[in-house]
């Protein structure tokens, strides 16, 4: 992936990011995750994005007030040499960047993690992997012989499988993980809690990256250190990125592997956690396995390992199909490029619906409702008919009727040549 940064993800970049390759003189607080969050809801409220902090405009900096102090947004949107700066080291070193305004961020975050899903993630390698699931593996950083020959093994049969590896790229069991795949032929995914530039400029890491079955990611600064909050935050993106998790080792309340199991399977729970069961396990692994952790079976082929990992059935990540599940959870759907919570529908600005169409009434129009608010959320830039049915996996004809009612209540707007439909930014505005 290799792309110019989106004008949003450069303004998130400013707010959130420390900037640390172009890092010089004193710094001003970094945005929260919580503090960027409720600016995002703010600016969704007066029908503007992130991008729009980057006009100069006086008055939107002042209409932040209520949620944050307005100098200190200043002076962090003034940081453009900073980010000038990180960017092209960061390209230098095929870095690339999302954010949750871009359109290529992972959908799995989106739809798990919602608001906690990061705001941007650096990245290097195959980007696409992080659609693919597959197993996320975790474990101990000091291990014996024996557990790191057991999790290559695993990481072989994912290949053999064609399922992707997904761990937290540490030594010990992530590692061990990671390379019986690649060395098999196989794909993984890296998400790391630091040193991003370091090990993706690692030797071993080369052809992975190159043959795009390798992708290393992190929602800290690439140049970053080790930090253990850091490595206890990432580890719900593991969870997150994959279909299934399995924990080889653990300690017994305590460290990081314990704890993002026990979120998995007492408070998130994203995913089916399974604990290994052969050979020596231990205090940790059997308590996981009390609060619900599933046995490993040890799947001895490649349909077997499928099998294990397809135990809970396909989870609400899976392409959008029916309009049921569309609306279900409507803040999954690929957003368009630079475009981040966009405008909540404005209720004053419905019409009543044309005379050509039926009326709607009780399930009909909630339904629509859902329709409705999808459709200007994936509309902020414009789009055709075919590319929005695509998006959404219906059928041409369904997706004219929807366009055709929100043009005629004047909710959309239609641009031509070719035709497309985009919000009518205007009329929501002025009602």
């Amino acid at each position: 992936m290799s792309k110019p940064l989106s004008l949003n993800t450069q303004a998130i970049l400013l707010l959130t990011a420390p900037l640390l390759a172009g890092r010089n003189g004193d710094m001003p607080k970094l945005l929260t995750p919580g503090e960027y969050n409720r600016l995002m809801r703010h600016l969704r409220d007066l029908h503007q994005q992130p991008s729009d902090l980057l006009s100069g405009d006086g008055a939107l900096l002042s209409a932040c007030q209520p949620v944050l102090d307005e100098s200190r947004l200043r002076r962090l949107l003034e940081r453009g040499f900073l980010l000038s700066q990180a960017v092209e080291r960061w390209q230098s070193r095929a870095l690339w960047v999302i954010s949750r305004a871009d359109a290529d961020y992972p959908r799995r975050l989106k739809v798990r993690l919602k608001e906690e899903a990061p705001a941007v993630l650096y990245g290097c390698g195959a980007a696409r992997l992080l659609e693919t699931g597959g197993l996320a593996v975790v474990g101990s950083r000091h291990v014996d012989d024996v557990l790191i020959d057991y999790t290559m093994a695993q990481g072989r049969l994912s290949a053999q499988a064609h399922q992707t590896i997904v761990s937290g790229g540490a030594k010990g069991i992530d590692q061990a993980a990671m390379r019986g795949a690649l060395e098999a032929g196989g794909q993984a995914c890296g998400v790391l809690a630091d040193s991003l530039e370091k090990i993706s400029l690692q030797r071993e890491h080369r052809n992975p990256l190159l043959e795009e079955r390798l992708v290393l990611i992190s929602p800290y600064d690439p140049n970053a250190g080790f930090n253990v909050g850091h490595a206890m935050q990432r580890n719900k993106l593991i969870y997150a990125l994959a279909d299934a998790a399995l924990v080889v080792n653990s300690d017994y309340e305590k460290g990081g592997t314990w704890a993002g199991a026990v979120e998995q399977l007492t408070k998130l729970r994203l995913v089916p956690v399974y604990a290994r069961v052969s050979g020596e396990t231990g205090k940790g692994l059997l308590a996981l396995r009390q609060k619900g952790a599933l046995p490993w079976p040890d799947p001895q082929t490649a349909d077997e390992f499928i099998a294990t990992l397809d135990v809970a059935g396909p989870l609400e990540v899976a392409p959008l199909s029916p309009p049921a599940s569309v609306f279900a959870v409507p803040p999954v759907t690929p957003l368009p490029k630079e475009s981040l919570l966009p405008a909540k529908p404005n209720r004053k600005a419905a019409k009543p619906a044309p005379p050509t169409l039926p009326p709607l009434s009780g399930a009909g129009e909630m339904l629509f409702a859902k329709v409705r608010e999808l459709l200007l959320q994936m509309l902020a830039d414009p789009r055709t008919e075919a590319e929005t049915a695509a998006d959404l996996n219906v059928s041409k004809g369904q997706v004219h009727e929807w366009l055709q009612r929100l043009v005629a209540e004047g909710a959309l707007k239609k641009v031509h040549k070719p035709i497309k439909y985009q919000v009518n930014v205007q009329r929501s505005l002025l009602e």
